[in-house]
């Protein structure tokens, strides 16, 4: 099995950030690496992703997890916990054999999640959306039952009328 990890939208070495903007600057760009780097778990911990194969796609996902890491850790709190874990696994190399680098990448994939996580709310007010009234959308189906009913009662209503 082959990831796709083609480099592009983040950047994978620790300590290179994004060359157009400040980390800090905008928060888009916070939100932007915020969604790169669950991007990258979702690789990792997601459901329909398969352990990668071979240790090339280990290493290279190591090193996106690292990369994120390092962005997202210049706009977390100082001394936030997830932070301090997440560095203290990324200061660690990655373990020889099989299993033990797949298990190491998934904890790594855990910590950045958790950074993530901790990151996201000491955003801007500003990056939050307004709330407005959001109204229910009900399912297809439920539209569909409803309509079934009314014409269901139509007929009832019509054929108790007497004829005359």
């Amino acid at each position: 099995m082959r990831l796709s990890l083609a480099p592009g939208r983040a950047s994978c070495r620790p300590g290179e950030q994004d060359r157009t903007s400040p980390v800090g600057g905008k928060p888009s760009l916070r939100r932007a690496q915020a969604a790169f780097a669950a991007e990258t778990v979702r690789l990792v911990l997601g459901e329909d992703s398969p352990l990668p194969d071979t240790a090339a796609d280990v290493e290279d996902l190591a090193r996106r997890l690292r990369g994120h890491v390092s962005q997202l850790g210049a706009l977390a709190p100082a001394r936030e916990s997830a932070l301090l874990r997440a560095q203290q696994l990324c200061a660690g190399g990655l373990p020889e054999g099989y299993m033990p680098s797949r298990v190491h990448l998934v904890r790594l994939a855990e910590a950045t999640q958790e950074l993530i996580s901790a990151v996201q709310p000491h955003g801007d007010a500003s990056a939050q959306p307004a709330r407005g009234r959001r109204w229910w959308k009900p399912p297809v189906n439920v539209l569909r039952g409803s309509v079934f009913a009314l014409a269901l009662a139509c007929l009832v209503l019509a054929a108790s009328v007497p004829r005359t």
